[in-house]
């Protein structure tokens, strides 16, 4: 989780300011050694690849801060979130390959950094790795399973996480529905939300909002992570040297890099990639095989889909787009993609705004992106300042993909109304967005789990 202000961190340290302010910067980074004595390591490919971990350290973090966002109790110092970033060699992509936590792992022989004692080779959950033998052990585990060669590693916590969103001014996120978790305090209504760091530390870290558990919780990282590009490159931050050392200089002390990681390769990156945005970045989920794979004396773990995992680290390896390649498009016009097929989704169009000729200019642009619409558009028997879905919880996934198409509205339950959504207008309609049907819910074909930044940005 921690990992997509890592992320954010290399896209500012990168932006070719100047060898001076980038390497004062360079040298508030804490170093490790992460390579140190690595052997038998897999072939490189082309391009860069960093993997990025976000830890539970939350030393730094104030009590009233640990009270408002629930970050009590005793860190257990594992990876919270991992995810491997590739970086093209022609500096024109980044690919995000999110690792789930609990994902089964063989564990190569080491000696444990805490008790001395030499361990065999033995299963384990991915994120037990760091726990036993921290950095290096954590790389080894992790190119054993992916056959990826790291070539740098960057790791962040809570605090470097708030202060990246804080001083950001805060980053914009989305949702249909109301996002409610008690393990985190998070308690978003459904529309567009900008949130500050501890917020955002509810955001990315809940994992109870859904039976989609940590899965749920890597898409929602994702989204994150797209919106903290978009909001990075899109504030000024990359062409204001003054702005950018603050930025950096607030977030870099929770940071610690591999030492080959330093001023050199931050400017050369940042020259290659003055022109990276959410349209060149693209997120995936590595392929799920078993999602409740019981392994004795470790419990539930999630297995890796050995073909399609393969698959998709072999494109990283010989550094290609992960669903082919695509062009990039103006987010504007780029399909966001949906649960359900808008052709199946009946709509009842009103106007709730008091401008002439709205609902039937909402309608024709619903038609337009392929929605069944009556073509029959009323006027609500009240204005609204904000446009409204009311739907059945029945049909909550056909919501959910209609508000896709209209961002910022508010999903209104409606118990009994039936299949056919209603749509009210309101003062702030602005333009219907295009979307395209995918699955979900498929962990095991990759194609399905890849979008651009810029598909999952509000």
């Amino acid at each position: 989780m921690r990992a997509v202000t890592t992320l954010s961190v290399v896209v500012l340290a990168s932006a070719g300011i100047g060898h001076a302010v980038v390497a004062s910067l360079d040298a508030g980074i804490a170093r490790i050694d992460a390579f140190k004595d690595m052997k038998n390591r897999p072939r490189a490919g082309h391009g860069m690849n960093l993997l990025l971990v976000g830890t539970d350290g939350r030393d730094k973090i104030s009590e009233q801060d640990r009270r408002a966002y629930r970050l009590g109790g005793q860190p257990c110092h594992c990876t919270d979130t991992m995810m491997i970033v590739h970086i093209s060699e022609d500096r024109e992509r980044a690919t995000v390959v999110s690792l789930p936590r609990d994902s089964y792992a063989e564990m190569p022989a080491h000696t444990d950094m805490n008790s001395g004692r030499r361990h065999g080779p033995h299963p384990v959950r991915l994120n037990a790795a760091y726990a036993e033998g921290g950095p290096q052990l954590t790389i080894r585990t992790v190119e054993n399973m992916t056959h990826v060669k790291i070539d740098h590693y960057l790791e962040v916590d809570f605090t470097s996480f708030m202060k990246t969103v804080d001083v950001l001014g805060g980053v914009k996120v989305c949702t249909p529905t109301p996002l409610r978790d008690a393990y985190t305090g998070l308690d978003l209504g459904p529309g567009t939300h900008t949130l500050l760091g501890g917020q955002a530390l509810q955001y990315v870290r809940a994992r109870h909002i859904d039976g989609a558990s940590d899965l749920g919780r890597m898409k929602r990282q994702q989204r994150f992570l797209a919106a903290l590009l978009e909001r990075t490159t899109s504030s000024g931050v990359l062409l204001n040297p003054m702005r950018f050392r603050d930025v950096t200089r607030a977030v870099l002390g929770s940071v610690r890099a591999d030492e080959g990681f330093g001023t050199d390769e931050l400017l050369d990156l940042g020259r290659a990639m003055r022109d990276f945005s959410p349209s060149s970045s693209e997120f995936a989920t590595v392929p799920i095989g078993q999602l409740n794979y019981q392994v004795k004396g470790i419990g539930s773990t999630l297995k890796w889909d050995p073909a399609k995992a393969d698959e998709l680290f072999r494109a990283l390896r010989d550094d290609k787009p992960l669903a082919g390649e695509r062009p990039h498009r103006d987010p504007a016009r780029t399909a966001v993609p949906v649960e359900v097929a808008p052709d199946t989704i009946r709509v009842q169009v009103a106007n709730g705004s008091g401008t002439v000729g709205l609902a039937r200019r909402v309608d024709a642009a619903l038609a337009a992106t392929g929605f069944a619409t009556t073509r029959l558009p009323v006027t609500a028997p009240v204005r609204v300042p904000r446009t409204v879905i009311s739907y059945d919880p029945r049909w909550d996934r056909s919501a959910r993909s209609l508000a896709a198409a209209l961002p910022g509205s508010e999903l209104r339950a409606v118990p009994g109304q039936g299949p056919l959504l209603k749509v009210t207008a309101g003062a702030d309609f602005a333009d219907v967005r295009k979307v395209r049907k995918v699955r979900f819910d498929d962990p095991a074909r990759p194609e399905q789990n890849v979008v651009r930044g810029n598909e999952v940005a509000c």
